[in-house]
């Protein structure tokens, strides 16, 4: 008997030795996910809570989104998928980037499993080097590719590292922001 998707991913340990604690994939989806959101790593609350977006950058994502924490903890309505599952370790500047294993083993499955994806929401450098190719600035990418009519956003990531981004480009919240909510809710009533 093969066990699922999600218990295979849960066992994982592909890079036990390269984390500073053991191995705590954290991740939502089902079959029934309407918007997928590909960020980068958990960070250390995450990692202790085992709750993905479990921080100060998860409250901003929930507000860009426009939704309540009980939808955002659907999996219904979200499929909450991060580049790298665990936790990888502090940095010099921040969170190390993820580790390279989770991608390359997981994500493909996990796109062909979710079936009912009605949005797709990459976050970060890291989600959107894999999948776009490298920019030269992360700001032409979410002018470029965050396009609704393709139901795909590009979004910087909801840190409160990125407030002088943000207040230097106030046609993201005017433009992408504004129109990703109204799409989120669209999406939300048909659930």
């Amino acid at each position: 008997m093969r066990i699922s998707l999600e218990q295979e991913i849960k066992n994982c340990t592909l890079c036990k030795k390269y984390l500073p604690y053991k191995p705590k994939p954290i991740f939502q989806f089902s079959r029934e996910s309407k918007i997928l959101i590909i960020g980068q790593a958990p960070g250390l609350q995450a990692h202790h809570s085992g709750i993905p977006w479990d921080d100060k950058s998860g409250d901003r994502l929930r507000d860009w989104l426009g939704v309540t924490s009980e939808q955002f903890y659907n999996p219904s309505l979200f499929a909450l998928v991060p580049m790298g599952f665990c936790y990888p370790g502090k940095g010099r500047s921040g969170d190390l980037p993820p580790r390279p294993e989770c991608a390359s083993t997981w994500l493909d499955s996990i796109k062909q499993y979710l079936q009912e994806i009605k949005l797709e929401i990459y976050i970060g450098k890291y989600s959107c080097d894999y999948h776009f190719g490298k920019y030269s600035t992360l700001t032409a990418l979410i002018k470029e590719q965050s396009d609704l009519t393709k139901n795909k956003v590009v979004l910087v990531h909801p840190s409160p590292r990125n407030n002088i981004w943000l207040a230097k480009n106030s046609w993201f919240e005017n433009e992408v922001l504004k129109g990703l909510k109204k799409r989120v809710q669209q999406i939300s009533r048909l659930s």
